[in-house]
């Protein structure tokens, strides 16, 4: 349809719905709370939930205003960005492309109130605000909706690496299977006798033994490291089909926390590491321990895997002030951080994120929201080696079922890493669950 060539109209509709922001941002929070698919928001703060709509509605009101301005280009990059920032705060899609249609209706009733306070209105002039508003959420779901599928090839690129370097373990083995076997014949030739020779080989304390013994703890090895990785690869294919559902219970993190510190301590210890354990004794909360665990045992096992000197620090505490009742933990190391190079795809997807998490939050705080929490997390100064850390079999693996193990809990997660520092995640899990 062809736009009405007096802009005032558009301009005064602009206008109101610029004032009426906040009702339309609260009124659209309140029906994601009410959606079945929505029960994350209820867990994350204001600037967190809106994160980048405010944008997407300042090009929808340029657009009115101007419908030859660049708004729309705006909005997109603004909606790729909210499907990032959902991605990290643990939402599905499902719940993502909900959202949209929820602040659809949220912004079409503004509008139809708009034309309730003019009823003398041309009607081409709100049919015309109605079908950008549908233009816009149409761009919002398509790149949201791209942004998710980007993240989803990352992780599934990170298991093709995994499969890949468990083929390579395997191919090892047979290379230094047919060495050890043509040693043996070069060991045999010249032997009166090829198969009492192999015999000898075989059940004599002589020098094959020791390639034997070599040969059988590398075979030891691999095979332990294959039966891990596809342990890994059965849980997290049983979390994306959405069988290991939540289950919840009254949990005392603390005292779950410094056992878990305990039973790691050895592992740490045979490594030459430190592992230290820092957070209130007691913190009661409701939750899924064993998820819980879970999550703290890959990331710290990673951030063994990760660190040549120093060691690995576990910290837990109660979540920031916000009104949302939540707790923290941290896992934080001095290995050589992150190189894009070298770090799983999805390890980079998750540092994007939380850059992306704090500066809407950033941003939030200086609008003057008191609920945002623009903080990085702490990380310990580098004590390893830039290049002792590449990725370790299994590592993009772990950091998956991190990530799907925190979207059944509704937490966020979060990567900080920088060169001359270690590597932190941190993990924020409601310590309360609606019903």
């Amino acid at each position: 349809m062809t736009q009405p060539h007096n802009r005032a109209p558009f301009t005064e509709l602009a206008d109101y719905l610029s004032r009426e922001r906040d009702t339309i941002l609260q009124r659209w929070r309140t029906a994601v709370e009410s959606d079945p698919l929505g029960s994350t928001a209820s867990a994350i703060s204001r600037a967190q939930f809106n994160d980048h709509i405010p944008e997407v509605l300042d090009a929808f009101e340029s657009e009115l205003r101007d419908p030859k301005s660049d708004a729309d280009i705006r909005a997109a990059e603004s909606a790729a960005e909210h499907g990032l920032h959902r991605w990290q705060q643990g939402y599905d899609q499902s719940a993502t492309m909900s959202e949209w249609g929820r602040l659809h209706l949220c912004v079409l009733n503004a509008i139809e109130s708009f034309g309730s306070q003019h009823p003398d209105i041309d009607t081409n002039i709100m049919i015309s605000a109605r079908q950008a508003l549908v233009r816009l959420c149409n761009r919002g779901v398509c790149k949201s909706a791209s942004r998710f599928a980007w993240l989803q090839r990352a992780e599934a690129a990170t298991r093709v690496t995994e499969l890949e370097q468990g083929i390579e373990q395997l191919q090892t083995v047979e290379r230094e299977r047919a060495q050890i076997w043509r040693e043996a014949a070069h060991d045999l030739r010249g032997s009166v006798s090829a198969v009492s020779s192999a015999a000898a080989i075989v059940g004599s304390d002589g020098v094959q033994e020791a390639i034997r013994s070599q040969f059988s703890h590398s075979l030891r090895k691999s095979v332990s490291s294959l039966h891990v990785l596809l342990s890994d690869l059965m849980s997290l294919a049983r979390l994306e089909a959405g069988h290991d559902l939540r289950v919840l219970a009254s949990l005392d993190v603390g005292q779950m926390m410094q056992e878990f510190g305990a039973a790691m301590r050895p592992v740490a210890a045979e490594r030459g590491l430190f592992l230290k354990c820092e957070g209130p004794e007691s913190l009661s909360v409701e939750g899924d321990g064993a998820k819980v665990r879970r999550i703290a045992q890959n990331l710290v096992l990673n951030a063994l895997n990760a660190t040549e000197r120093g060691g690995v620090r576990i910290t837990w505490a109660h979540g920031a002030n916000t009104g949302i009742p939540q707790w923290v933990l941290c896992i934080q190391d001095t290995g050589p951080g992150f190189r894009d190079e070298s770090a799983p795809t999805l390890a980079r997807a998750l540092r994007e994120a939380t850059d992306e998490a704090q500066w809407v939050e950033a941003r939030a705080e200086s609008a003057g929201d008191q609920t945002a929490q623009p903080s990085s997390p702490p990380t310990l100064e580098s004590l390893s080696p830039a290049h002792s850390h590449s990725a370790q079999p299994g590592e993009g693996i772990g950091l998956s079922i991190v990530k799907r193990l925190c979207e059944v809990l509704d937490a966020s997660l979060e990567l900080e890493s920088a060169a001359g520092k270690g590597t932190t995640f941190r993990v924020t899990i409601p310590s309360r669950y609606a019903n």
